[in-house]
């Protein structure tokens, strides 16, 4: 299978990743969570080519992941913003994270540290069952297909 094929399969993954699973594109998300809005600044902060950040906003556009509004009228200019369907994003990014600083941490700790307004403390994101609120381990889950 080609991967310009893969939203095709019947998962639920496979069809997550054909939005979001190209190659700069979840840089460009967490970015827009830490209130990254504009191209330039999007640009300066990864250092991605004009062509590809373009290429990469225009799809997460074209899914409703992002939305563009205007700033500027002359010339013409626009911001990037989360749409409801791309606020859903939120904890796999964070649980992405929480995985970097686990396993991809070089010894030096997590480069980001998140704060809890609600109970005013450092926190880590955590996977939980909806309905127990028990932590969520693989050998306790099973795929009902």
């Amino acid at each position: 299978m080609r991967w310009d094929d893969i939203g095709q399969q019947v998962c639920s993954v496979a069809r997550a990743l054909s939005v979001v699973g190209e190659r700069w594109t979840l840089l460009i998300l967490r970015d827009a969570f830490f209130g990254t809005r504009r191209f330039d600044q999007f640009q300066a902060n990864l250092g991605i080519t004009r062509h590809r950040l373009s290429e990469r906003l225009g799809k997460l556009v074209e899914h409703g992941v992002l939305t563009r509004v205007p700033y500027s009228d002359k010339p013409p200019r626009y911001e990037y913003r989360l749409t409801r369907k791309g606020l859903a994003l939120y904890p796999v990014l964070m649980t992405l994270g929480r995985w970097g600083d686990e396993w991809m941490d070089r010894n030096e700790g997590p480069p980001v540290e998140y704060f809890h307004q609600s109970c005013s403390r450092k926190m880590q994101a955590v996977l939980t069952c909806s309905e127990c609120g028990e932590d969520l381990r693989p050998q306790q889950v099973t795929p009902m297909v």
